[in-house]
């Protein structure tokens, strides 16, 4: 019945194509949202497997419990006995589809049987106006600067899916600064107060080789509000340097303490994610289990791993879904990741996603993550939003 010869492919997760706004994505089937990382070979499915399969599936998303033979051949739309909906069954639960938990007559899907399910069974839905209009309204350039709206955007996704919201945070680098002062604070020490040009404020404390006066702090100050305002982080201080070469005299000098504390102050800091809804976890069935969560919550504290976790999605376009360990994370089994980049400017700045029990409504799921990217990219786009010059 199942025959012979499909392929999975492992590029790292999976890929829901299109980026336009939740409503491009409007009854459109999800067919290669993205292969898992196992490379895992999987018969083809003839119609009534997939029926079988989709139909379980989406019970076991809805109900959260086994699903037996008898409920199918009633539910699937299939006219066919139960029997041979056992015969079914039996079948993906061969090739890895599905399992049968304790002596439970149900069966219900497994990791590889989730991906299938959202490669090429799947149905999403265009997210809707009055979901698409909250977004909108709620995350608009008017936030307070970058992380402001980040912030917004986590928080969304998560109330929005009950899972957990977490945005990448955009490289400072990638940013034009808008003003640099210094502040002496005492032997060696320096606080620099850089302002960007999307209203962010990072004050940092520097410790040049030497001390320097307030004098001298207002001249370098000076020098790089004037030449290198409204230029990215990243081109700086590779323009200081060759301008240092070139330089003689008092114009040295001065290039040469630019560049000490330019070094410094303008060193990009590390990349930080904004995480919402974690304690949303607790009360699902899925994740009952106490050192389950400990393990959870302990990595959202961490950050590193599910950050890296993001960037591997930021240079494909649309929506990535990784499901349990093609996340992986030992911490993520059981889990998935629905993940899209964002930008603005033509330049991608970040991911965002949700993460949430693999047992999650991928229909409702996906077009949210979408959505959410898309006003998220719009919002740094708009004025006061000050997306990054390239």
């Amino acid at each position: 019945m199942l025959g012979a010869g499909r392929r999975s492919g492992c590029d790292g997760g999976g890929r829901a194509g299109g980026a336009g706004t939740g409503r491009a994505l409007a009854d459109r089937a999800v067919a290669g949202y993205l292969w898992g990382m196992s490379a895992q070979t999987f018969p083809p499915l003839d119609a009534r497997a997939r029926q079988v399969l989709r139909t379980l599936i989406g019970r076991y998303i809805s109900d959260g419990e086994p699903v037996g033979s008898q409920t199918l051949a009633k539910v699937s739309g299939l006219d066919v006995s139960p029997a041979t909906i056992r015969n079914i069954l039996a079948e993906l639960e061969e090739i890895g589809l599905l399992s049968s938990p304790h002596t439970s007559a149900g069966r219900v899907p497994t990791a590889q049987g989730y991906r299938v399910f959202v490669d090429s069974l799947l149905q999403v839905r265009s997210l809707g106006e009055r979901e698409l209009a909250r977004l909108r309204a709620e995350m608009t350039a008017g936030a307070p600067g970058t992380q402001a709206l980040l912030g917004t955007a986590s928080e969304l996704l998560s109330a929005m899916t009950h899972f957990v919201g977490v945005v990448g945070a955009p490289r400072r680098e990638q940013f034009a600064f808008r003003q640099i002062d210094f502040v002496p604070l005492g032997g060696r020490r320096v606080l620099a107060i850089v302002v960007f040009a999307d209203g962010e404020v990072q004050n940092r404390v520097v410790e040049p080789q030497r001390p320097f006066g307030q004098d001298e702090l207002e001249k370098v100050a000076n020098y790089l509000n004037t030449h290198f305002a409204g230029r990215p982080l990243a081109h700086i201080r590779a323009t200081l340097l060759h301008e240092l070469r070139q330089a003689r005299d008092e114009m040295e000098q001065l290039l040469a303490q630019s560049v000490e504390l330019a070094e410094q102050a303008l060193e990009p800091p590390g990349d930080d994610m904004v995480l919402a809804g974690q304690t949303r976890l607790m009360g699902l069935q899925d994740l009952s289990d106490v050192d389950r969560l400990r393990e959870l919550f302990e990595a959202f504290a961490r950050k590193r791993e599910i950050l890296q976790l993001l960037e591997r999605t930021q240079r494909a376009p649309g929506v990535r879904i990784f499901i349990g360990e093609e996340t992986g994370l030992a911490p993520l089994e059981g889990m998935s990741l629905v993940s899209a980049p964002y930008g603005a400017g033509g330049q991608v700045l970040g991911v965002l996603g949700v993460i949430g029990p693999s047992r999650m409504a991928y229909d409702r799921v996906i077009p949210v993550v979408q959505a959410a990217a898309d006003v998220l990219g719009a919002a740094l786009q708009a004025p006061g939003g000050e997306p990054p010059k390239p």
